[in-house]
């Protein structure tokens, strides 16, 4: 540890780095005011002698403002391993420096100047639990995060967006009932936009629907033309293999159930 750490992160001016140890579990740092700094305590002169001296001892319980700050500075150009062996403190405390400015900073952002959001849950802990997500869909950042999947889960945003008087115009969202219907009770003004995944798989999983309820029809018919043509039905047609008599295939397919063809 240097005489300029001393100052940058502690704050401590006018003494100078002699030594430092580790002892019984703490880090034990020895400092020495110089004899240029000493002053008379009656008239404040600069030319004294020094006679003798005494030592004290202070016990750091925390840190300081400066510290965590030269802390956070430092983590910006190394990694958290780096900063704590540099400093000689826990990689832990590190960790917690980093944490606590990051729930300073985005814990609580400005909601005022939303203007469209989008909402979804993820899943963690292999789906153990769930987090319902509130997006700032303009500039991507997490305005906030609720615990489990429900309805009730939004209900500490709700209050939030209320006193920030917000004016919300459009919201999206997949297709779960509990977040339309949150949605429309508290945001009746805004126009709710299906994001184009979810619009997707569920006509992809109506498709796939309907094609088992035909084969099953065609097997029952001792036909099995269907068989292996849910992608014919999604491939370009320009694309088609004519080596594995796909078109062929496709248009049996068309042929034996009408519905099939129009979906």
């Amino acid at each position: 540890m240097s005489t300029s750490l001393l100052y940058h992160a502690f704050g401590v001016r006018g003494y100078v780095h002699q030594r430092s140890g580790f002892v019984g579990g703490e880090i034990q740092v020895t400092i020495e005011q110089p004899s240029r700094g000493l002053r008379c305590p009656a008239c404040r002169c600069r030319r004294v002698v020094r006679r003798g001296g005494r030592e004290r001892r202070f016990r750091g319980r925390g840190y300081t403002k400066r510290f965590a700050r030269y802390v956070l500075d430092l983590a910006r150009h190394m990694t958290m391993s780096n900063v704590a062996q540099h400093l000689g403190i826990s990689w832990n405390l590190v960790k917690a420096l980093l944490k606590e400015e990051l729930e300073r900073r985005f814990s609580r952002p400005a909601l005022g100047a939303l203007r469209l959001l989008a909402i979804d849950e993820i899943s963690i802990g292999h789906g153990q639990r769930y987090l319902t997500v509130v997006l700032d869909l303009e500039s991507g950042a997490v305005v906030f995060v609720g615990n489990g999947k429900s309805a009730e889960a939004l209900a500490p945003f709700w209050k939030r967006l209320r006193r920030s008087r917000a004016r919300i115009e459009g919201v999206a969202l997949d297709m779960s009932q509990a977040y339309i219907n949150a949605v429309r009770a508290h945001l009746p003004q805004a126009i709710l936009v299906f994001d184009h995944f979810h619009v997707v798989k569920l006509m992809n999983d109506k498709l796939s629907d309907l094609r088992r309820e035909i084969q099953r029809e065609a097997e029952r018919k001792q036909k099995e033309v269907l068989k292996g043509t849910r992608w014919l039905l999604l491939k370009n047609p320009g694309k088609l293999d004519a080596h594995r008599n796909e078109a062929k295939r496709l248009r049996a397919a068309l042929e034996l159930n009408a519905p099939l063809a129009a979906a």
